[in-house]
Formats: structure tokens, C-alpha cells, sequence
């Protein structure tokens, strides 16, 4: 479900493995779902996401600041709040609110498939290009 593909690259090489990690943590969180481990396993797992996740969003804003990207903070938005929504989710998790589903991880594929393909390939163009110039 989690695979890297070729057309995500924003031809960043550091961004690049950014996102190739977090499509493989996506994945381990993704295969400990479907083999049906441990509440505590699943929590870890997901931990390990969140984290790196807001580790990425903060080196890609750097990146934006640094090149004075002019829609950064549009594009925090949109990390503010999936780590908003990701962070209610762990808590309900962890409070037995709520249980990881398929519905869950097609919305979090979806979403940095989109993201990757939409905002954060827009904001690589303008870079490449200021780095070009």
C-alpha cells in the first residue's frame, strides 16, 4: 500500500529521503496493522511516524524559509493540521477511542500521496528555480 514511486520525487535529494522513509514507516505501521499485532506494537509504530513526520514538516519549512517561499504559510497549514488530526487520532488510540483501520491508512497514503504530488512539488519548482538562477 505504502510504495515509493519514482513520480514523487521533488528532485530534492534531502527531501527525497524524507519521504522515502516516511512511506517506509507508513508501511511498517501499514504490515503490523494487517498481521494483527499488539495494541502496544501498533502505538509504537505509530509513534515512530508521528515523530519522524513532524521532524520532515520542520526540515521543509526550513527550506521554505530559507528560500522565502512565498506560499510557506499556506503550506504549514496543511501540516499543522494533519499533525493536528494525527495527534487526536493517537490519543484516542491510546485511549482505546479508537483502533487503526484500512479507512485510516488509505486516508494517510492519500493524503501524502496528494500532498507530495500537489504542495510540495510546487514548492520544490520554486526552489530548483532559485537555485538554478
Amino acid at each position: 500500500m505504502f510504495e515509493w514511486k519514482p513520480e514523487y520525487s521533488v528532485h530534492i535529494p534531502e527531501i527525497d529521503i524524507q519521504h522515502q522513509r516516511l512511506f517506509a514507516l507508513a508501511a511498517e505501521l501499514y504490515t503490523a496493522m494487517t498481521q494483527g499485532k499488539a495494541k502496544t506494537v501498533l502505538e509504537q509504530s505509530l509513534a515512530r511516524l508521528v515523530d519522524y513526520t513532524k521532524t520532515h514538516f520542520a526540515n521543509e519549512e526550513q527550506f521554505m524559509r530559507k528560500y522565502r517561499y512565498p506560499e510557506a504559510g499556506a503550506h504549514k497549514v496543511q501540516h499543522d493540521q494533519l499533525t493536528a488530526q494525527v495527534l487526536d487520532f493517537q490519543k484516542k488510540l491510546r485511549g482505546g477511542e479508537a483502533s487503526l483501520t484500512i479507512n485510516l491508512m488509505v486516508f494517510l497514503k492519500n493524503w501524502l500521496e496528494r500532498h507530495i504530488l500537489g504542495s510540495d512539488l510546487q514548492y520544490s519548482a520554486y526552489i530548483r528555480g532559485k537555485l538554478a538562477a
